[in-house]
C-alpha cells in the first residue's frame, strides 16, 4: 500500500467514525431543545391570542406534530442541507448563520494562532529556565489565567481598557462612520483586541504549562544528552532536538480543546456584543426559536469534530510511529 493510499484509507476511516458521532449530537441536541419549557408560538404571537389562532401557528411550523414525527422530518431535512426556518427572523436558518459565521470563526481563529504562538514560546522559556523566577512567574500567571471563567476575564478587560482606560471600543464588530476600505479593516481589528485577548488568555494557558511539561520532559531524554556531548550548546540542543518532538502532543491537545474556544466565543461575545453565532445562539434561546438553536449548537459541533479529524490526521502526518 502506498503513502498516498493508505492516507486516503486512514482518513476515510476517520470520517466514518464521525457519522455515529454527528447523529448523536443532532438527536441529543433536538430532543434537549424540545425539553426546554416554554412555547415559541406565544413568543411569536403573544399571549392575547385566542386558541384557534395559536392551533393556525403551531399548524403552520409543524409544532403541533408528535415529537417523533418532528425528529424524523428535521433528520430528513438535515441530510439535505436545510436547517429550517427561522421563527424570529422569518428566514432560512442556513442564510442567517451563513451571515454570522464569519465573526465567530475570524474572532475564535484569531485567538487560536495567537494562543498558540505566545503560549509555546512562554512554554519554551520556561522549560529552558526551570524554577528560575521566569519560570515560576509563567506558571503562577498561567494557572490564574487558566482558573479564571472567559466572561469573567472579558468584563475585566471592558472595564480596564474601555472604561477606565477607553483605547478600545466597549462592543461591536465596527464603527458606523468607518467604510469597508483600509480603514474599516484596521477599525475592525480593533474591535477585534479585546474580545480576542479574552478568548485567548485561557487557552494560552494551557497552552504553555503543555509546551513547559513536555519540553522539561524531552530535556532529560538520552538524546539530549548526547546532543550536548556532541559539543552543541544548551540552547541550540533544545531548539534543534526537544522543541520538535515536544511539539507533538502540543498539537494533539491545542486540537482537541479547540471545543474550548468555539464555546468560549459565545461567552465572550455575549460580553463584548460581538455579532457571531454566541450572540445569535443568545437572542435565538430568549424567542425559543427551536430551528435555530438547534442549528446553531450542530454548527459549533461541526467545527469541534472538523478541528478533531484535523488534528489527527495532521499528528499522523508528523510522527511517523503512528501507522495509517
Amino acid at each position: 500500500m502506498t503513502v498516498r493510499r493508505g492516507f486516503a484509507v486512514f482518513l476515510l476511516r476517520r470520517l466514518l467514525q464521525t457519522i455515529p458521532l454527528v447523529v448523536g449530537i443532532v438527536t441529543l441536541t433536538f430532543l434537549l431543545i424540545h425539553a426546554e419549557p416554554g412555547d415559541p408560538v406565544y413568543l411569536m404571537a403573544g399571549d392575547g391570542g385566542d386558541e384557534s389562532y395559536y392551533r393556525t401557528m403551531r399548524a403552520r411550523y409543524g409544532l403541533d406534530r408528535p415529537i417523533a414525527e418532528q425528529y424524523v422530518h428535521y433528520i430528513r431535512s438535515v441530510s439535505t442541507g436545510d436547517f429550517g426556518f427561522s421563527y424570529a427572523y422569518q428566514q432560512p436558518v442556513f442564510a442567517i448563520i451563513r451571515d454570522r459565521l464569519p465573526a465567530t470563526l475570524l474572532l475564535s481563529g484569531s485567538a487560536f494562532v495567537l494562543a498558540s504562538i505566545v503560549g509555546v514560546l512562554l512554554g519554551i522559556a520556561g522549560a529552558a529556565a526551570p524554577d528560575s523566577w521566569p519560570d515560576v512567574a509563567i506558571r503562577v500567571i498561567t494557572s490564574i489565567l487558566y482558573s479564571a471563567p472567559v466572561f469573567w476575564i472579558g468584563q475585566l478587560l471592558l472595564l480596564a481598557f474601555a472604561v477606565a482606560l477607553p483605547i478600545f471600543p466597549v462592543g461591536g464588530m465596527r464603527s458606523l462612520r468607518e467604510s469597508t476600505t483600509a480603514a474599516g479593516a484596521g477599525d475592525l481589528l480593533w474591535h477585534l483586541v479585546l474580545p480576542a485577548v479574552s478568548l485567548t488568555l485561557s487557552f494560552l494557558a494551557l497552552t504553555a504549562r503543555v509546551t513547559r511539561a513536555t519540553v522539561s520532559a524531552e530535556r532529560r531524554r538520552e538524546y539530549m544528552r548526547a546532543a550536548r556531548a556532541r559539543g552543541r550548546s544548551p540552547a541550540a540542543a533544545l531548539i534543534r532536538h526537544a522543541v520538535p518532538n515536544a511539539l507533538l502532543p502540543v498539537i494533539t491537545v491545542t486540537g482537541y480543546h479547540m471545543g474550548m474556544l468555539v464555546t468560549g466565543a459565545g461567552l465572550t461575545e455575549t460580553v463584548f456584543g460581538w455579532p457571531g453565532l454566541g450572540q445569535l445562539l443568545l437572542d435565538a434561546s430568549n424567542g425559543r426559536d427551536y430551528p435555530l438553536i438547534i442549528a446553531i449548537l450542530l454548527t459549533t459541533s461541526f467545527v469541534v469534530v472538523g478541528a478533531n479529524v484535523v488534528t489527527d490526521v495532521l499528528y499522523s502526518a508528523l510522527d511517523p510511529r503512528v501507522e495509517w
